[in-house]
């Protein structure tokens, strides 16, 4: 098992930049959960996609139409995880833990499964993010290699070409296989599992048949398997496609670090963990509100990183904060200005670690 620790020795960073965050909410008289803005948001996502869902099971439609309906409905779903479910399941959706609680299984909804979703986002990747070995999300091997710590295979020399393929298909392998493999391994990557209650397997199953019902059963009872099919396959394009996207320009870029932690060994990451966050987050069209509003506020990574149980709705003005407290220290504050800069930044990072290493 992989292990880090930080070196959070004379750390006066982050408690300088929690004291200005935290006047600023007292001063402008603000709650760190959602408000309406947020709400609506929720309440207009929700009803468009059960719409679509609708639409889908209920018609029968030309091939074109339903590849179009399925991928924007994936695409909603997608928003659903960022605007809702993530704000829910990090506590900061609501004040009340019954409406966080309720509202985290959203991802449930969507096929996946809240308790190990919690797990492996809010424990291992925001404490551990980057860290090759520990944190899943850049654990891809051997199909993606996404730092230069990991073993490299010859069809690497692709991978700039294939990831867009990986991506899209991605939200399909989450649902249908590495949630079982998490639950019956009880290990997140090298990291064990947390001990599920009796009502967290309940749900784990319950919720995985009733995927399969609303998703495969009961489609393909009314539409016939062909329309199901490529609904199915469309909507999970859509859908894994802008997980991928979202998460990859806000880590998996050039501007970004890594670091390695060997199975076996405690790996001692030299920045405290604020600093750890800076270095290893970067924010993308952080000026773009279309964006902003569909990305749940998560194109301003660095100040979810640092403050993930405040609602991503106050992120733009924490942002300006942030920057300020970073130049105040001389700490690099990783943005990139536009989405398209941050996608060619992804993928020239991803083809240039598909080169074959000098020593490989």
């Amino acid at each position: 098992m992989s292990k880090a620790v930080f070196n959070n020795k004379n750390a006066v960073f982050f408690p300088s930049l929690k004291m200005a965050i935290d006047k600023y909410f007292s001063e402008n008289d603000l709650r760190k959960t959602g408000s309406w803005r947020l709400y609506y948001k929720s309440i207009i996502l929700i009803v468009a996609i059960s719409a679509l869902y609708l639409v889908a099971i209920s018609f029968t439609m030309p091939v074109v139409l339903t590849i179009f309906v399925g991928i924007i409905a994936g695409f909603l779903a997608a928003c659903i995880g960022f605007n809702v479910m993530h704000d829910a399941n990090h506590g900061s959706y609501s004040s009340r833990k019954w409406v966080n609680n309720t509202l985290g299984l959203t991802i449930n909804a969507l096929g996946g499964n809240s308790f190990i979703w919690r797990h492996k986002h809010n424990i291992i990747h925001h404490t551990y993010t980057n860290v090759d070995g520990i944190d899943d999300d850049i654990a891809k091997t051997p199909f993606i290699r996404m730092c230069s710590s990991q073993q490299w295979v010859p069809m690497h020399r692709l991978q700039h070409l294939y990831t867009p393929v990986l991506y899209a298909i991605s939200s399909m392998i989450w649902i249908l296989f590495q949630d079982f493999e998490k639950y019956f391994k009880r290990k997140v990557h090298n990291t064990e599992l947390q001990k599920m209650k009796a009502g967290d397997h309940l749900v784990f199953w319950i919720s995985k048949l009733l995927y399969l019902f609303f998703y495969i059963a009961l489609p393909i009872i009314l539409t016939g398997w062909q329309q199901w099919l490529v609904f199915f396959v469309s909507l999970h394009a859509g859908l894994g496609f802008t997980l991928a996207i979202v998460f990859q320009l806000a880590h998996v870029v050039e501007e970004t670090e890594f670091v390695y932690a060997p199975l076996q060994e405690t790996t001692i990451i030299e920045n405290e963990w604020a600093i750890h966050q800076l270095k290893t987050t970067s924010n993308f069209s952080p000026n773009n509100k279309l964006i902003s509003w569909f990305a749940g506020g998560l194109n301003y990574q660095v100040e979810h990183h640092l403050f993930p149980r405040i609602s991503h709705i106050h992120y733009p003005a924490l942002s300006k904060i942030v920057q300020s407290k970073c130049e105040e220290f001389n700490i690099p504050y990783n943005s990139i200005p536009s989405f398209n800069r941050a996608v060619q930044s992804h993928f020239r990072f991803i083809r240039s670690l598909g080169r074959k290493p000098v020593m490989a």
